[in-house]
């Protein structure tokens, strides 16, 4: 039945600070290796020295009889481990298919050939560096120039994008390459792995409790009620903790063998080989259009580096059919197979880099035709998702344009090459569109009432740093009339009701529904029981009569301070919790009648002092068309770190690879290069937040990674107005605007 409640200031859009803050900041919250057991053991992978090839020998010997070791663990002696069966979604999903130890064929540089356990760590590590291992070598294939292996795969078309390109008034044919980038997150990969003789306990870096659970049943075989996942907090993830990595189901074999707790934390520089990583991306995209501007072709062609025996696509081609109005469209996709790690998502997998080309094109199209960056995507505005041949739920792409170039005072940009000075450097002004999915993952929610008057939200998600703690705290207030500090909420493990994967942006969206539903539960509930508990003094009134405000019951149009708290109404029904339940269902791969998506802009300024050869992003204007934003300060934050982690991947990330033994040459902080503060500009983020409830009934959208696509381009962009030098492999380097006078 409908519940009524009582009107008040909703707590929904309040910039709130995050209620697991004080937990972080005074050391109280618990990260994976920070958790100790007795008896506990300490476990150190060893990789391979080489990348393509076979093991002859393993020898163990000195490190066996090295202090504290316990043992040295290899194909011939640990306990088998299985392959997880591909479902097609993410209910039960790895990327690197292949467990640890399953042959001898060494396939990327870091394999890991064996693992040791000693008492200490520091043990461990020495152990390790003293196995011995003989190969049976070949040449890594480890080439930086992608060719197709095999026909490329058509991703989308419509019309005849060939031929439309080959009769366009106006050409552009460019190819655009990103070097790969690594996940350097501040928490390390680390499995803490607890087995009492039936069931496992995984303490777990992960950004998928539920998913890294059903993973874990199926690798070592046993059944589900055997395997909990728990990650109260994580570190950071961009995708890279999204899916288990094969040294978490070795060190829960390990537990299981030795009968006692095992930790393996990841060192930095396995983290490059052993743990994904965004891949290299080589992106050829021809632009066809009439001499006034209107796109009439776009062929986008990408390759991305994958491993040898693996199938990971980077979608590159995500946004190209529909961001723009455009009859001829072709999208086509290829691998490129490496002797290099698994790759994986990172933070916009597809869109990010995809955009980085076609908002590149775009940019060098609309030079090509001397017309204003911004007015030819404004001509170019479709009308429906031309791909789908459905209109937009909601698409306020031109607004987010007119007001970024507005706060941003493009109108005063003069479009010729390096002619902006200020202070004795070179202004360059760009801009790039952004896009990214709004879909939602299935979800359970459960809201208790307790008769001490506890409050709980419980699912089975996690907190990866975005706030999610904080924004299901205030939906459950919201939806409760409650006061946020009221609510507890209760994530991180996989023995609670199921909730999604922290990735694709869509954890917000996906809960929401859920616990709308299970607070709307548990009101009716506790309003049936206000109604016939024996000495409530709402006894015999109908619960259609009773609301439920600011955590008491009350008879309608009587102020709530008046009414009963609602744990004496659970004592005088002698209930200890009343509980609602609530789901979420999937729209991801559903039948819709509409296009979901998110729509942004970047403007961006970059100086460029020519005298000493110093590139900075100096400004930034980023416009947002993302829905409501729960949690403004949570929101505006996460658009910040994006704009950060965009200046790196334009600027500074790339993973190098040594050419005879396939290592990442790089593989540490102090050689791969991230943005730090140094690095940050002034950030002025804007969110419109155009109504549009198809998503769920606060009209939310996900905006992890949307502040990261088209941010490049973007920069690229400004780098060319600046200088007149266009940039088409990231990152950008200083070499690549160094020009003889």
């Amino acid at each position: 039945m409908p519940v009524t409640k009582q009107p008040k200031e909703s707590i929904i859009g309040k910039p709130m600070r995050r209620v697991d803050g004080p937990l972080k900041v005074t050391g109280q919250a618990m990260y994976t290796s920070d958790h100790q057991f007795p008896g506990m053991l300490y476990a150190v992978p060893v990789g391979a020295t080489i990348a393509n090839g076979s093991i002859k020998t393993i020898d163990t010997t000195a490190a066996e009889h090295m202090p504290g070791v316990k043992g040295v663990f290899h194909r011939s002696n640990l306990a088998k481990l299985f392959r997880v069966v591909p479902t097609g979604d993410f209910t039960a999903h790895v990327d690197e298919t292949r467990p640890a130890f399953e042959d001898d064929v060494i396939r990327y540089f870091g394999q890991y050939v064996a693992v040791v356990v000693a008492e200490t760590f520091e043990q461990a590590k020495a152990a390790a560096d003293e196995v011995k291992i003989t190969y049976e070598e070949k040449m890594p294939n480890v080439e930086r120039h992608l060719e197709a292996d095999g026909k490329p795969s058509v991703v989308s078309e419509r019309g005849d994008a060939s031929k439309a390109f080959k009769d366009s008034a106006v050409k552009l044919d460019e190819t655009y390459v990103m070097e790969p980038e690594t996940h350097n997150t501040i928490e390390l990969h680390a499995t803490v792995a607890v087995f009492d003789g039936t069931n496992f306990t995984l303490y777990d870096t992960t950004q998928g409790v539920v998913n890294h659970k059903n993973v874990l049943v199926q690798m070592l075989g046993v059944q589900p009620e055997n395997v909990r996942v728990i990650s109260k907090f994580l570190g950071s993830g961009f995708g890279g903790k999204l899916f288990p990595w094969p040294h978490c189901a070795v060190a829960a074999a390990l537990s299981r063998q030795l009968a006692v707790p095992i930790k393996l934390v990841l060192s930095r520089q396995q983290t490059y080989h052993a743990a994904g990583h965004r891949p290299r991306t080589q992106q050829r995209v021809r632009l066809g259009a009439t001499k006034t501007g209107k796109l009439n072709s776009i062929i986008h062609e990408y390759i991305n580096t994958t491993a040898m025996e693996e199938d990971y696509t980077e979608n590159c081609g995500e946004c190209t059919d529909y961001l723009y109005k455009c009859s001829n469209v072709k999208v086509t996709s290829a691998l490129s197979r490496r002797n290099i790690g698994v790759p994986t998502a990172m933070r916009g997998p597809g869109a990010v880099p995809g955009l980085y080309a076609t908002e590149s094109a775009m940019d060098e199209l609309a030079v090509k035709l001397n017309i204003d960056p911004v007015d030819l995507r404004l001509q170019n505005e479709p009308k429906k998702d031309e791909s789908q041949g459905l209109p937009f739920a909601s698409r306020n792409l031109l607004e987010c344009i007119k007001v970024g170039a507005k706060r941003f005072g493009w109108s005063k940009r003069n479009a010729r090459v390096g002619s902006m000075k200020k202070d004795g450097v070179t202004l360059g002004w760009g801009m790039a569109c952004a896009s990214w999915l709004a879909e939602r993952f299935p979800a359970d929610a459960v809201i208790e009432l307790h008769n001490d008057g506890a409050i709980k939200v419980l699912c089975g998600t996690q907190d990866i740093g975005t706030g999610t703690y904080t924004i299901l705290a205030q939906v459950a207030a919201d939806q409760l009339s409650v006061p946020v500090e009221r609510v507890e909420v209760v994530l991180g493990d996989s023995a609670l009701p199921p909730g999604p994967l922290s990735g694709g942006s869509m954890v917000t969206g996906s809960i929401i529904p859920a616990v709308a539903k299970a607070s709307q539960q548990a009101i009716e509930r506790l309003l049936a029981a206000a109604s016939n508990a024996s000495d409530s003094p709402f006894q015999g009134i109908d619960a259609k009569k009773l609301v439920f405000a600011e955590g008491r019951i009350s008879k309608k149009g009587e102020p709530a301070a008046s009414g009963i708290p609602f744990h004496e109404i659970l004592r005088l029904s002698n209930f200890k919790c009343i509980t609602g339940k609530g789901h979420s269902n999937s729209t991801w791969g559903a039948p819709t009648d509409v296009s979901k998506h998110s729509y942004g802009v970047h403007f961006v300024e970059v100086t460029w002092d020519e005298e000493i050869a110093r590139l900075r992003v100096n400004r930034v204007v980023t416009v947002m068309d993302a829905g409501r934003i729960i949690n403004p300060k949570a929101g505006r934050n996460q658009i910040e770190g994006a704009v950060v982690m965009g200046i790196g991947m334009a600027m500074l990330e790339a993973t190098h690879y040594e050419p005879v033994h396939g290592a990442p040459l790089n593989s540490n902080l102090a050689d791969y290069m991230v943005a730090v503060n140094a690095d940050v500009p002034d950030i002025d983020v804007h969110f419109l937040e155009f109504k549009n409830q198809d998503l769920n009934e606060y009209g939310a959208r996900g905006i992890g990674e949307i502040g990261l696509a088209g941010f490049a381009a973007a920069v690229c962009n400004a780098v060319y107005h600046a200088t007149g030098i266009r940039v088409r492999n990231l990152p950008i380097r200083i070499e690549d605007l160094l020009v003889e006078s």
